[in-house]
């Protein structure tokens, strides 16, 4: 009898200290502190350290320190961190159908960019599973618009810039490349400082983004047309997930879809916000006619055969642009 009373207590001393070991989940991100961005995946760590009472916490690495995102995806792969918040340029490095919100000029309302996210993201989850992530939850993070030293209003404007790009995403540098731009790859980190040097003057950046950054007081232009979105998630390394307990993984999922879908209603509504903030400090919001509107259209049409296959993937890009007509703005 001794025996066994021993023995329970053993079994329950053992669950005790199994329970009491915390897991701590690594996150990088671009965003700095104090930014929207960083502060949501801040909130999300909070409640999932209040709500599995300190089991599951949360360390950031924010402002790009572990690297760009690409960066982040390789580490997460070999261990050094767990997770990140990131837009569709780490996304696509783990599943390519991501790259559907590369298609410029595709969205001009939030409607079609909820509809056609609904239509496909099983297979943006599902797709990014199977390369090893778990995607917690789905945002956009904003419109993306040119922001540049110089003004412009033309396409022929844009090509005497010198455009921003992301390090090592080589297919859209050689797309810009071959459509007669001068494309810049460049690590994000390194876009203020290159800003300041001229060594480029045009990016395509949301205004939240650019305001949280003050690259505005460089870039003091801002071209008033959507040119495209910036989808992010919040990603952590499914070897890592799995070795959670189930309860957790539950709570964490909720609390990271809730904070998601806050932060995104947020979001849209504090875009025009952060452009007026911007404006009261001297950004230019340049407004286009209709030709030049025409012109921009008739560009991006142009690119189609360059993008697809190259930037955006075969299978999603026709199957997004069979979708167009039914965007609910279409059918208006």
């Amino acid at each position: 009898m001794k025996k066994i009373i021993v023995y329970i207590l053993f079994i329950m001393i053992s669950s005790d200290l199994i329970e009491a070991r915390k897991t701590v989940i690594k996150m990088a991100t671009l965003a700095p502190e104090g930014t929207p961005w960083y502060a949501l995946i801040a909130k999300m760590g909070e409640r999932w350290n209040e709500e599995t009472k300190g089991n599951i916490r949360l360390r950031i690495y924010p402002g790009g320190i572990v690297g760009d995102e690409r960066d982040m995806i390789r580490k997460m792969r070999i261990g050094q961190i767990h997770g990140a918040a990131i837009s569709a340029e780490g996304l696509s490095e783990v599943n390519p159908q991501y790259t559907y919100c590369f298609i410029p000029l595709l969205f001009q309302e939030y409607e079609d960019i909820d509809f056609i996210r609904d239509q496909i993201k099983e297979d943006l989850v599902s797709g990014a599973e199977k390369n090893g992530v778990k995607v917690l939850t789905m945002v956009d993070v904003g419109w993306v618009y040119w922001f540049t030293t110089n003004k412009i209003h033309t396409p022929k404007d844009l090509k005497e810039q010198k455009i921003w790009t992301w390090a090592g995403d080589y297919k859209t540098a050689k797309l810009w490349d071959e459509a007669g731009f001068n494309p810049i790859p460049l690590a994000v980190p390194d876009v203020h400082s290159s800003l300041q040097t001229g060594l480029v003057n045009a990016m395509p950046f949301p205004p939240l983004y650019v305001a949280a950054n003050q690259y505005f007081g460089i870039t003091k232009n801002m071209l008033n047309m959507k040119w495209g979105i910036l989808t992010a998630a919040l990603v952590i390394d499914l070897k890592v997930w799995n070795r959670i307990k189930p309860k957790y993984q539950k709570v964490m999922m909720k609390v990271s879809e809730e904070i998601g879908l806050e932060y995104q209603l947020n979001n849209r509504l504090e875009e025009d916000e952060a452009v007026n903030v911007m404006k009261n400090y001297g950004l230019q919001v340049n407004d286009l006619s209709k030709e030049q509107i025409n012109e921009w259209n008739i560009l991006v049409e142009s690119m189609y055969p360059l993008i697809r296959g190259n930037i955006v993937e075969e299978e999603i890009f026709d199957r997004v642009i069979k979708l167009k007509d039914k965007m609910p703005s279409r059918l208006k």
